[in-house]
Order: structure tokens, then sequence, then C-alpha cells
């Protein structure tokens, strides 16, 4: 899931402001304050476009690459295109719009904080609600797809469920070079 966030910080009202200033990287966030500020970002951000991945692409193609292409899709989206477009961590290569990466871009850029909540937070309510609901018997809805050790134990006694990915390591499940292979 990548997502861009277009802030128009000089046409913002001070309301707005205000209301964006506790932006920060999501994962320094606790779940509470960052649905509280994704509902923030929404409603005072000029532009958000959000872009998702299967788990069959990041199989495909890998998780790096899947993130670079999600990102550059994401940024893309945005119509118009903001002045400046930074990008947290990496070039999202040459056929990106114009962008600007910046390393740890989340903890110093509003932008990126911004979309880093909503990335994450968009994420964590599809697990929590849809996907939950049609994969039920994985505990998504606690776990939000991150390993535990209840949700391994739900993956070896009903197998992988459409929505898994694969293709990676995990001690969780021995030291095989694919989840399932």
């Amino acid at each position: 899931m990548g997502a861009a966030v277009c802030l128009d910080l000089v046409g913002l009202r001070a309301e707005g402001r205000n209301a964006l200033a506790g932006l920060r990287d999501s994962k320094a966030l606790t779940a509470r304050r960052r649905a509280a500020l994704f509902t923030v970002v929404v409603r005072h951000a000029a532009q958000v476009a959000v872009i998702a991945a299967s788990s069959r692409a990041i199989d495909r193609d890998g998780l790096h690459a899947t993130n670079i292409r999600v990102l550059r899709d994401a940024l893309a989206a945005l119509d118009p295109l903001p002045e400046v477009c930074l990008v947290d961590g990496f070039r999202l290569g040459e056929d990106a719009p114009p962008h600007r990466a910046v390393v740890k871009g989340d903890a110093t850029s509003a932008a990126i904080a911004a979309a880093s909540i909503v990335a994450k937070e968009t994420r964590d309510r599809l697990m929590r609600g849809p996907v939950a609901g049609a994969y039920p018997g994985y505990g998504f809805e606690r776990h939000v797809g991150y390993i535990t050790a209840v949700h391994s134990q739900a993956v070896r006694d009903l197998g992988p469920s459409a929505i898994h990915r694969l293709s990676f390591r995990s001690s969780a499940y021995g030291d095989h070079p694919t989840l399932f292979g």
C-alpha cells in the first residue's frame, strides 16, 4: 500500500495547520493517534492518492520493486502534480513524475508523514474490515496481517489464503526461501 498526500501549507487556514501539527512517522504513533490523524489529513489535504498491490504482484515482482511501483503510481495519480514532490527514501525511477528522495522523510516532511499515516491506516482498516470478513479464522481483525504466533498457527491449520504472500523468509515457518513452497 502506498500513498501520496499533497498539502497546500500556504493556502491552509490556521485551523488546518494546527490540526496537522501532530504529523509524525506512522510507526511512531499509537493506533488511536494514527486513526485521528488520518481523519485530519483527509480533511485538510489538497489531494490524497492511495494505491495497493496484490500479494501476487509482490510474489511476482518482489517487495521492493512493488513498493517503488506503488509509490510511483500514487504520485502520478495526483492531478495537478504539486510543484515539489518529496518521496520517503527512494528514487522512483526515470518514468516517475519529478520528485526528490528524502532519507527518513517521514520524520522531516509533513507531506511524507501524512502519506505514511494514510497508507498504514488504509491498510489496517482494510485488514480489520473487508479482509477479516472475507477470510475468517486468520485473525486479521486483530493483527492486520503482521505475523503473530496465533496467525502463524492459523496459516498452518487453514493454509494460506488468497491474500497471503508466498515468497518471503520468516523464522516462524522455518528456513525456507518461500513460505509454502
